[in-house]
């Protein structure tokens, strides 16, 4: 009975640090906390036990609130230097064990003393704590996707796309892509029966800087290919909405925009280097993307040579519809301002010579 009564207080003691920890962490006491914690007065497996709790329970309350584990990866990639990123992604892991804490062995691998130890954890706690809750991310009742030999096609095609420094080569590899996908696209949409849910999302996070309009090029390729769009700016993503294989394809698409209108800024000149230049030059390049997609899109309905398609293609936009305001209800337009006429006189042309490697107007119909 002692020995019981013995590990509930040790357990209760671990508890009681852990909320300490994430209250340290909340009012950023993170030095003086660490300090205090790794000194003599407290028994160092004792508080390595409670940070490991507070890390598991603030992970616990993400996956109530709509967070997923590529979700907490791509923030600490963002916000947490690498120690924090490496802590966060052994606890992500389950990289814990009764016979020794995660803290204690982290420690030891990457060679950090214990004071530098426990501010990464208050560092961890710190962005992770105050993150809000999220809309669940639905997915299909049964998640078809793309066929995988497929895929790889596009994704191999796309990399020789991006790579080759001929235009010539670089247009033959991306009508084969184009052509591609687009027939896989609509002939899927005709073989997919209704199911018990309708549509799927998925979160696509972007990097830093200039997230407007970057959002704005991924809005644009989402609407193109019949999906709807949210961006979360303060976090860094947008929420795509749609059905799998559109999803697939929004993807795979957008990926290769961003690497494309990066490429196309930096090798703008001089001009390139101020930030009002790059972002009118992105947002401009968003635009004309948009304009060349949607003309892509209608040219590959009106092609395609089955009178099945654009009722099926009606009932999917409208499922999609459907779950895009179940999810956001209450989503507002975003506005922004150009004040910089070379950088988007700039990003409508690099835009005119993108590579719409997955576009739909090069479709073969049979």
């Amino acid at each position: 009975m002692a020995s019981g009564m013995m590990r509930g207080m040790a357990e209760s003691t671990v508890e009681t640090f852990a909320v300490l920890l994430c209250d340290a962490a909340q009012r950023r006491l993170g030095e003086l906390a660490a300090r205090e914690l790794a000194g003599p007065r407290y028994d160092a497996r004792l508080i390595d036990r409670a940070a490991e709790l507070a890390l598991r329970e603030v992970l616990a309350r993400l996956w109530r609130t709509g967070w997923q584990p590529g979700d907490v990866h791509q923030i600490a990639l963002r916000r947490l230097d690498r120690r924090g990123v490496a802590l966060t992604s052994d606890v992500l892991a389950g990289c814990g064990g009764a016979e020794r804490p995660l803290l204690e062995r982290w420690s030891e691998q990457h060679g950090v003393e214990r004071v530098a130890a426990l501010l990464v954890v208050l560092s961890v706690l710190e962005v992770l704590l105050p993150l809000p809750r999220l809309p669940e991310v639905p997915v299909a009742a049964e998640r078809a996707g793309v066929d995988e030999k497929v895929l790889a096609r596009i994704r191999a095609l796309l990399a020789k796309a991006e790579s080759t420094s001929f235009a010539e080569e670089a247009e033959a590899l991306s009508a084969k892509a184009q052509q591609l996908m687009s027939r896989y696209s609509f002939e899927q949409a005709l073989v997919d029966a209704p199911g018990p849910r309708a549509g799927a999302a998925r979160r696509f996070w972007l990097e830093q800087p200039y997230l407007g309009p970057k959002s704005s090029l991924v809005t644009a390729v989402a609407t193109a290919n019949r999906c709807r769009a949210a961006f979360y700016a303060k976090l860094g993503f947008v929420v795509l909405v749609g059905h799998e294989v559109d999803l697939d394809l929004v993807e795979l698409l957008s990926t290769s925009l961003l690497v494309q209108a990066n490429e196309a800024m930096l090798a703008a000149g001089r001009g390139a280097r101020t930030r009002s230049f790059r972002h009118a030059f992105l947002l401009a390049y968003a635009t004309r993307i948009s304009e060349r997609l949607t003309d892509a899109d209608r040219a590959a309905g009106a092609e395609f040579a089955d009178a099945r398609l654009l009722p099926i293609l009606a009932r999917r936009r409208r499922e999609v519809d459907t779950l895009f305001v179940e999810l956001f209800p209450h989503t507002t337009n975003r506005r922004t301002t150009i004040s910089n006429t070379e950088g988007w006189t700039a990003g409508r042309e690099a835009a005119n010579h993108a590579r719409l490697t997955v576009e739909r107007a090069q479709m073969e119909a049979g």
